[in-house]
């Protein structure tokens, strides 16, 4: 088994990457959207970030977070999503996969795989490559020819907030992305 570290930066910004259960593409859903977006802020109001970027695929999603100074307290974050996400989900009649005794065993559900991914921005330059990247995603799995078309992405905030234009992202702003660094192949 690797031996995998996460990195602590009090105060950092983070990438995150968080896949659903054998890929299960329940996150575009009405029920889905409703439940993340429900435990996001619930977990935003115990435990504040600043949600920089989102893009919300079938089954994944990213995400890039500023935490408050002084705070490094991520894992925690992401646990209570999973937690909260999965009982609102289960309650409004949303189902999960059958899993393995070992995750049984483990108290894991069948909606969420086990980790997600991390990535700690080092600076200005990396913060807009990982912010492209993100917004760039659903182009890059095939949902949509234009980033513009694709709902559920801060994309549409950033060209209101001149950070893009309207057609940007009409070819790959940055290629070789495909690099399992990204968390892609959790």
């Amino acid at each position: 088994m690797p031996d995998y570290r996460r990195n602590y930066l009090p105060g950092g910004t983070y990438v995150f990457t968080c896949v659903t259960y054998k890929r299960r593409p329940i996150l575009t859903t009405d029920l889905g959207r409703k439940c993340l977006r429900e435990s996001i802020e619930k977990i935003k109001n115990d435990h504040p970030f600043t949600m920089v970027a989102i893009v919300l695929l079938p089954e994944h999603w990213h995400t890039v977070w500023t935490l408050p100074r002084g705070d490094d307290r991520y894992p925690l974050r992401w646990m209570r999503i999973k937690e909260e996400f999965s009982k609102a989900w289960l309650e409004a009649g949303g189902t999960e996969l059958q899993q393995s005794e070992s995750r049984e065993k483990h108290r894991q559900r069948g909606i969420w795989h086990k980790r997600y991914w991390e990535h700690t921005v080092r600076d200005e330059n990396d913060l807009e490559r990982c912010v492209d990247y993100l917004h760039w995603n659903p182009r890059k799995h095939g949902l949509v020819r234009r980033v513009r078309d694709w709902e559920w992405s801060s994309f549409h905030r950033f060209v209101k907030e001149g950070h893009y234009d309207l057609n940007w992202g009409g070819t790959d702003p940055v290629p070789g992305w495909e690099d399992p660094e990204w968390g892609e192949l959790a």
